[in-house]
């Protein structure tokens, strides 16, 4: 269809190329799929567009939508054609109407019709046609400001930024110290977050305007591919380490599938909370290196911590792990089940009430742990530790044993019921001034049992 204007010899602006996969339209429903929490891939088949399309849609756009495509984001000025517009005009072309006729149908001046035909028309069939979806790719290529960001024009911002995101370490003699890998020796660094960078730039330039930027600004930076002011390695110096970020449904849809409403937290008796009746227990792994770990189960209402030996098992390190095989790791579903069932198996049954554990894939055999050690499990919600608040304290004091980036493995069982063992003898507080072990000892007493489990 050949549009009924004598057309100028100048190629159109912004016909270099040819128009994506995925148009205007198509990006605003793939974006909204992954807002919603799908995957790239399912998100790009509920666009109509190719998985591999979907997928590099989110990697070039860092893991989260361009600001047009945001739910926050204003929508076009109407002084713009919109795709029906322009759906319209092309039905309207190619029908033989006049400029002046497409015009006034679609209430917009003659010129600018004439001006749309002119500029975003396209060979087709070794003729010039209209195409809607091809006027709108080449009116959106066009509108592309491509404005460099603050931390390219800025010098001195982006030195301050990338400094503070590696985690540089000034010496006394205010040498610069880099840490030769990002991963490496986190305790000796001082790797800032964005937020933390953008908050202080207030404080170490207070008159200084120009030293100025978001957190939200350098994230882009990071993440964004075309906006690479900064290194794209300085991701892995965030918390997270991530190189793409996560949408936040996405993250809060993850569940597991061995995990039923009926043993989630909320549906724990009411009497684990208050801590007056004993043999509650809270669980959890503290990993080192080498995906090395150690199992702990603290007892809510004395705080009598038992660890678990997961030693590694035949084969780790030698190559890859085969399909469907056991975790070689020593923390696999079925390690963690041997270990918690011989541990807590030595208790009176008066001491095994409940056990509660994050949404980790070692208890995907849980099940199977309530029969054999005749405890019921139940798991918290997703991202949140403080529904096991006295295992991360446990933890937390574990640490002095185990410091974080350690390898685990080199601990034998011996060694780890040293551990406990120190950690059960230490005055707490809370328990007025007792032991962990002195208070079990006298819960033992009180269910008049013998022959259980060791308390020094």
């Amino acid at each position: 269809m050949t549009i009924r204007r004598k057309r100028s010899t100048r190629a159109p602006l912004g016909s270099a190329g040819r128009p994506p996969v995925a148009g205007r339209a198509e990006q605003e429903r793939f974006w909204q799929a992954i807002a919603a929490g799908l995957s790239s891939e399912d998100a790009a088949l509920k666009a109509g567009v190719p998985p591999a399309a979907g997928y590099r849609l989110f990697r070039k756009a860092g893991g989260m939508p361009p600001a047009v495509f945001r739910s926050s984001a204003k929508p076009l000025s109407g002084r713009y054609l919109s795709l029906a517009e322009r759906e319209e005009i092309a039905l309207l072309n190619a029908q033989g109407h006049s400029m002046r006729e497409i015009g006034r149908r679609l209430g917009r001046a003659a010129s600018t019709i004439s001006r749309e035909l002119d500029r975003n028309a396209a060979t087709h069939g070794g003729k010039m046609a209209y195409r809607a979806t091809t006027a709108q790719w080449h009116a959106d290529r066009s509108a592309r400001r491509p404005k460099p960001t603050k931390l390219a024009r800025n010098a001195a911002l982006r030195t301050y930024v990338e400094d503070r995101l590696a985690g540089v370490v000034v010496a006394p003699s205010c040498a610069r110290l880099r840490r030769p890998d990002p991963r490496k020796d986190r305790r000796w660094a001082k790797a800032w977050s964005p937020e933390q960078i953008a908050r202080r730039l207030r404080t170490d330039f207070p008159d200084d305007e120009t030293m100025r930027i978001s957190h939200e600004a350098i994230y882009q930076a990071l993440y964004v591919q075309g906006r690479g002011a900064l290194r794209r390695e300085l991701t892995a110096c965030l918390r997270t380490g991530r190189a793409l970020r996560m949408p936040r449904a996405r993250a809060s849809k993850r569940s597991r599938g061995f995990i039923l409403p009926e043993i989630m937290i909320s549906e724990r008796p009411a009497e684990v909370a208050d801590r007056a009746v004993p043999g509650h227990w809270e669980g959890d792994l503290i990993v080192g290196a080498g995906s090395s770990a150690i199992g702990t189960l603290v007892e809510r209402s004395t705080r009598f911590t038992m660890l678990l030996h997961l030693p590694r098992l035949a084969g780790h390190g030698e190559g890859p792990r085969a399909k469907d095989g056991p975790a070689l790791s020593g923390h696999g579903a079925e390690a963690v089940r041997d270990a918690i069932t011989r541990t807590i198996i030595t208790l009176p049954e008066e001491l095994r009430r409940s056990l509660t554990w994050d949404q980790g894939v070692e208890m995907a055999q849980h099940s199977r742990l309530k029969i054999d050690a005749g405890i019921q499990v139940y798991f918290c919600d997703p991202h949140s530790p403080w529904q096991r608040g006295t295992n991360e304290n446990t933890n937390g004091l574990l640490r002095q044993y185990f410091p974080k980036g350690e390898d685990l493995s080199v601990y034998s069982a011996d060694d780890i019921s040293a551990v406990a063992a120190a950690l059960n003898g230490r005055p707490r507080k809370t328990l007025g001034w007792k032991t962990p072990a002195e208070a079990l000892d006298e819960l033992l007493s009180s269910v008049n049992k013998t022959g259980v489990a060791t308390t020094v």
